[in-house]
């Protein structure tokens, strides 16, 4: 307990879905007219099937995309889509992308940080940041800062950022996060990146409570998307051993359920999976549990710590 904010049990609360749950099936008896969300990435896998089914319950989704032309062809049979153009591995798209948002005068309901990339061979931003660290973390840290505002607006806002069963790989290295130092491991910095996306929603959620903002993260589960593009086939074939492969609309549930959900009234900064909070996986466990999360990216002071780094990174800080 800090102040009159109370921190969430790590722990499933019993929401009667579970891992074969669909988008769908959370959103039973859920109206969401006159909501609007931003899905990141919300017009391929995972993010395509997050935003049919909130537009389906109501909702208007804008989707940021790199290429409008190629986003408009995944999402031309929804109604109440809106497509603008960002680059989360662009500071200053992103910036143009939020003030137009802002713009337009609405609040903003839904925030889901769903955009990433996996395990590319060693790339860097205009900065010189990683691109997994940039991409998956920073951008979206960057993104939720300008839309503040809006965040606020709704006054019953949720954010809800994307992680991954990556988190086991490894923790945010504070000394070093964009491999300056040492040998760029792809999975290292995948699971640094989606630690740091855990930790995020950890910090975010205490800092947006007053505003009536609430912070998820969330693990989809493993699905069959153009994330795994940089995999091997070596790689893919030990995933497969160790994960049961979700759909699409499977894999979209959780999001939309910490994003929607009755339920989580009141609850705010944990990491969820298969529709319900995650329970914690102990360290030495990590590599044999395909589910749960590790201590390491729920850690409130390695939030805060990863909190203070990333405005200084990308040189702003949240609205105070």
């Amino acid at each position: 307990m800090m102040g009159d904010y109370v921190i969430t049990h790590q722990a499933p609360i019993g929401s009667g879905f579970g891992p074969q749950s669909t988008a769908k099936d959370v959103l039973k008896g859920i109206d969401l007219n006159g909501k609007t969300a931003i899905v990141t990435g919300g017009y391929s896998g995972i993010g395509l099937e997050t935003t049919r089914a909130l537009t389906l319950a109501g909702a208007t989704v804008v989707v940021p995309a790199r290429s409008k032309e190629k986003a408009q062809a995944a999402v031309s049979d929804l109604a109440r889509v809106e497509l603008m153009e960002m680059d989360l591995c662009d500071s200053g798209s992103i910036d143009v992308f939020a003030q137009k948002f802002l713009s337009s005068g609405r609040p903003l309901d839904i925030l889901i940080n769903n955009a990433g990339i996996m395990s590319p061979p060693l790339t860097r931003d205009s900065r010189g940041y990683e691109s997994q660290f940039a991409t998956n973390h920073l951008g979206h840290f960057q993104l939720t800062a300008r839309l503040w505002p809006a965040l606020k607006q709704a006054n019953g806002a949720r954010v809800v950022s994307l992680s991954s069963t990556g988190i086991r790989f490894g923790g945010v290295d504070f000394d070093d996060p964009n491999f300056e130092r040492h040998e760029y491991n792809k999975q290292l910095a995948y699971g640094q990146s989606k630690s740091a996306t855990s930790l995020f929603a950890v910090a975010l959620d205490r800092w947006g409570y007053a505003d009536g903002i609430r912070a998820f993260a969330v693990h989809p589960g493993a699905v069959m998307s153009n994330l795994i593009r940089y995999m091997s086939e070596d790689e893919l074939s030990a995933a497969k051993t160790f994960f049961k492969f979700k759909t699409a609309e499977q894999g979209a549930a959780t999001s939309v359920w910490c994003a929607t959900s009755r339920q989580l009234d009141g609850l705010g900064g944990v990491y969820c999976e298969n529709v319900d909070i995650a329970n914690i996986v102990e360290t030495n466990d990590a590599d044999k549990i395909p589910d749960g999360v590790c201590t390491w990216a729920i850690d409130p002071i390695l939030a805060e710590r990863l909190w203070q780094l990333s405005e200084q990174l990308i040189g702003i800080q949240f609205p105070r």
